[in-house]
């Protein structure tokens, strides 16, 4: 899925993220895109998201939510856009089961323009503080 405004990105982000739908956030990016994982996973190239996403909605973000917060796009220069987005996460479970609450994490992504739209080149989704 590509997008027609780069600011589009954090809430077809959420979307997906919502829906659990690996396959619809994997498709926010490049076929060669690369994306660091809020658990630190860095999988290179849209399959490899799609299979990390899928496993973490299995695992720890099962039952989590995102809640949108601060939003910044820029243009970077023609055709390379800049969107950074804060979330608040809740439901996230440990290892054991146990709720770890609620965390705040930042999703920044590197967007390009192509002849079907705007994707993810490069994002990393890390948690604050």
């Amino acid at each position: 899925m590509s997008l027609s405004d780069p600011a589009a990105f954090p809430r077809a982000f959420a979307d997906a993220w919502a829906t659990r739908d690996a396959r619809a956030m994997a498709g926010l990016f490049a076929a060669d895109a690369d994306f660091l994982t809020l658990t630190g996973h860095w999988a290179e190239g849209r399959k490899a998201i799609e299979a990390a996403v899928a496993g973490e909605m299995a695992g720890a973000f099962a039952r989590a939510k995102l809640v949108t917060g601060r939003v910044k796009a820029r243009a970077l220069a023609p055709g390379v856009a800049q969107v950074m987005q804060r979330y608040v996460l809740s439901g996230i479970l440990h290892a054991d089961g146990t709720d770890a609450g609620r965390v705040g994490a930042v999703l920044s992504a590197v967007l390009v323009e192509g002849p079907e739209g705007w994707r993810v080149a490069a994002a990393q989704f890390t948690a604050e503080g």
